[in-house]
This record gives structure tokens, C-alpha cells and sequence, in this order.
């Protein structure tokens, strides 16, 4: 095989793939870059002026950025409830659509590192995260931890996708041994980055909100409900927009998935709820701010309750039986508790464990125009590498980005999932 003269040929032709489309595709792009200019455009002010010009504050020291960096991960993570049954249980289906779950977890981790690098202020120091490069007290230091598992999922997921990829285009069966090894770490590291996220929070002894055994799992589960619920979204979109053949058996397979988890996350939830309020005491304090508000502060109140009406409804929606039939009732649910796990984990999450401080001042966080001008440029900025991704590989999968070798003659087709 000639690589020297198919590596080129290969990004020539993605380059060219990523950028012709129809006016739908030239609409949903500009769209999207607009609000990253103006997320770019915001974050550049808050580099000039200072994190002063947040909302954030002495007392409240993460915010919006942080609450949908927790997301973002959990994002990252749930992509690997398509990679689960694709090669575990050897489901064909999933087999078929696992690499839409792949491009996922590569954009959402970029979107994650975004977030992290927009929240330290002085984006120059970034390397102080890095082990062996920064000063941060490594191996003890869980925020180090974090950096290591993170990048280490975004290389994970960028050789699987690029391998992939890179050898349907040169019309030949990938081998087991360049991919099959990475996608089982992928499952075991999936899991990983969500829990070192959870312990960043429930191993800090000051914030007595975050200071329970069951927060990983739960960020685990809600993982479970957000990674799903956006793959099927997406695929609904790709076949409807894109005009691509998906069965409806991945879509199946995704949505039993949910009907458990999305039960799961709200347990969690409850669980959570009784043991703050039935014990009482001194630490109930945040969870009676977040649900019930406290002397007169109750800015947290409407959100969380909205959590979990969304999460509630979706969880209605997805046992009926006509969800099985309907499936724009199941897209209904999926928006639903994507947005409800958004604000349980994020705004209803990481606020609290603030509200009252640790010296029990009582001093209230909302966002600013800045800050949502920042968030909303980085979720427009990781969209935007999710529509290439997806743009490419369906190009590939469907056999008009191809490249033959004079000297090769290519394999039977195969699945557009993978092996």
C-alpha cells in the first residue's frame, strides 16, 4: 500500500468533502460559525478585561463554563453506549451507524477542553495541567488526573474514527488488531473520564453539596441519558437531512437504553433528595437553596424544577408504548431530557456546592451576556467538527470519497460502522 501517495489524497479529498454541500449544509454552517465568531468575540474580551467581567465571583468561582464542561463530559462518555452493543454483543445495527457515537465523543471532548481553557482566566498557563510540565501536585492532584484522561479519550476516539475512516477509503477491511484493542479501552476509559470528573467535586471536603459516595455513579448514569438521547437525534437528522438509509434498529436499541437510564438518573436524583432532607442538619443548606430557595435567594429554584419535569415527561414518553412506534414522540423525549440532564448537572449541580459558602454568606450566581456568548460559541464550534465529521464519513460510507490503488484490488463493502 502506498501511503505517501494516499495520505494526501485522503485529506485533499475530506478538505473538499467538508466544504461542498447543498444551501441547507452552506446555511447550517454559517449559522454555526457566526456564533463561534461571536463566542471567539466574547472570550476575547474576557481574556482583555479580565474574569472580572463574568459573573463569577470570590464566593461563586465556577460558573456557567464549568457546569457545561461536567456535561460535555458526561457527553463524551454516553457516545460508548453505541460502541457497547456494537462490539460486545456484536449488534449489527449499531454496527452499522457506531462511528456517528465516535465523532461525537471527539467533538465533545474538544467542546470539554474549550471550556476548561475559557474558565482558567490566563489561557497561557494551560501547561500547568500538563504532568511533568506544570507545578500542579501530581500524581495527588485529581484536576491533572483529569487532563490525562481526557486527552487521552479525544487520541483514543481520533485513531478509531481516522482508521476507520482512512481505510473504507482506500476500500479495504480494517484490521482487528489497529482498532478492536483501542475501541475495548475506549469502553474502560469512557468510563473513567466521567468518574475523575465526579471525584474533582466530591473530593473536595469544603463543598459538603458534592460530598456523597453515589455522585459518580450518578454522573455515570446521566452520562447514559445525554450520550443517547443526542445520537439519536443525530441520526434522526442525518437520514432525514442527509437522505442516508438508517434502520430503525439503532434507534431501537438506543431508546431501550434510555427507558432504563433516564429511570436510573431520576432514582439518583430522589436518592439524593431524601438523604439531604430527611437527615437535615447544617449541609442541607445547599440542597434547600437548589429546591426550595433560602431566605429569599431562590434563583436556582425554577431551573431545577424544570430538570426535572423534562426528565420526568421524557421518562413517561419513552415507557409508552407508542414511543416504540412513534418516533417523533421518542425525539420529543430525547430533547426533553437532553435539556433537563443539561441543568441537573450543570446549573442545578456545580452552583450549589457554592450557595451558601463556607462561610455560610449567601451570595447568588447567574450567568451573564458575556458568559453565554462564550458557552454558545463553544457548543457552535464543537457542532461545527461533528457536522464534518459526519459529513466526511458519510461521503466515505457511501462510496463517493473513495480511493483505489492501482495495485490493490478493494475488499467486499462493509458495514458503515466499522468492521
Amino acid at each position: 500500500m502506498n501511503h505517501a501517495r494516499s495520505y494526501p489524497a485522503f485529506l485533499r479529498d475530506a478538505v473538499g468533502v467538508a466544504t461542498d454541500g447543498g444551501w441547507p449544509f452552506y446555511t447550517w454552517m454559517t449559522l454555526l460559525t457566526a456564533l463561534a465568531l461571536v463566542g471567539v468575540n466574547a472570550w476575547a474580551q474576557q481574556v482583555v478585561g479580565g474574569m472580572g467581567l463574568t459573573a463569577m465571583s470570590d464566593h461563586v468561582s465556577w460558573g456557567l463554563y464549568i457546569a457545561n464542561f461536567t456535561f460535555t463530559v458526561g457527553l463524551a462518555a454516553g457516545a460508548v453506549m453505541m460502541v457497547i452493543p456494537a462490539y460486545i454483543y456484536k449488534d449489527k445495527a449499531m454496527h452499522d451507524v457506531v462511528i456517528v457515537g465516535e465523532l461525537l465523543a471527539v467533538a465533545a471532548i474538544i467542546m470539554a477542553l474549550l471550556f476548561v481553557n475559557v474558565d482558567l482566566g490566563r489561557p497561557d498557563r494551560a501547561w500547568h495541567l500538563m504532568p511533568g510540565l506544570g507545578r500542579f501536585h501530581w500524581p495527588v492532584s485529581m484536576l491533572t488526573w483529569d487532563v490525562v484522561v481526557l486527552g487521552g479519550y479525544l487520541l483514543i476516539n481520533l485513531h478509531i474514527c481516522g482508521y476507520l475512516l482512512y481505510t473504507r477509503f482506500l476500500g479495504r477491511r480494517p484490521e482487528k488488531r489497529w482498532y478492536l484493542p483501542f475501541v475495548m479501552l475506549s469502553i474502560a476509559w469512557a468510563v473513567s473520564i466521567h468518574t475523575v470528573t465526579a471525584f474533582l467535586f466530591s473530593g473536595l471536603g469544603g463543598r459538603p453539596f458534592w460530598n456523597t459516595a453515589i455522585l459518580a455513579p450518578r454522573f455515570i448514569v446521566s452520562a447514559f441519558v445525554s450520550g443517547p438521547a443526542f445520537i439519536v437525534l443525530a441520526l434522526q437528522v442525518i437520514r432525514r437531512v442527509a437522505k442516508v438509509p438508517i434502520p430503525d434498529a439503532p434507534l431501537h436499541t438506543l431508546l431501550g437504553i434510555l427507558r432504563v437510564t433516564v429511570l436510573l438518573n431520576l432514582f439518583f436524583v430522589g436518592s439524593e433528595v431524601f438523604t439531604e432532607f430527611y437527615s437535615g442538619g447544617s449541609h442541607t443548606a445547599s440542597a434547600s437553596y437548589l429546591f426550595l430557595g433560602l431566605h429569599g435567594h431562590n434563583a436556582l429554584v425554577p431551573w431545577i424544577w424544570t430538570a426535572l419535569a423534562f426528565n420526568s415527561v421524557a421518562a413517561v414518553i419513552l415507557l409508552s408504548a407508542r414511543a416504540k412506534s412513534q418516533l417523533w414522540l421518542a425525539d420529543i423525549a430525547c430533547a426533553l431530557t437532553f435539556v433537563g440532564v443539561w441543568i441537573e448537572k450543570g446549573m442545578g449541580l456545580i452552583i450549589p456546592g457554592f450557595v451558601p459558602s463556607t462561610l455560610h454568606e449567601l451570595v447568588e450566581y447567574m450567568p451573564n451576556e458575556l458568559e453565554w456568548r462564550v458557552v454558545v460559541g463553544i457548543w457552535a464550534a464543537g457542532l461545527i467538527v461533528f457536522t464534518l465529521g459526519i459529513k466526511i464519513a458519510v461521503e466515505i460510507f457511501a462510496g463517493r470519497m473513495r480511493h483505489q490503488l492501482p495495485d490493490a484490488e478493494p475488499d467486499e463493502p462493509q458495514a458503515a460502522g466499522g468492521a
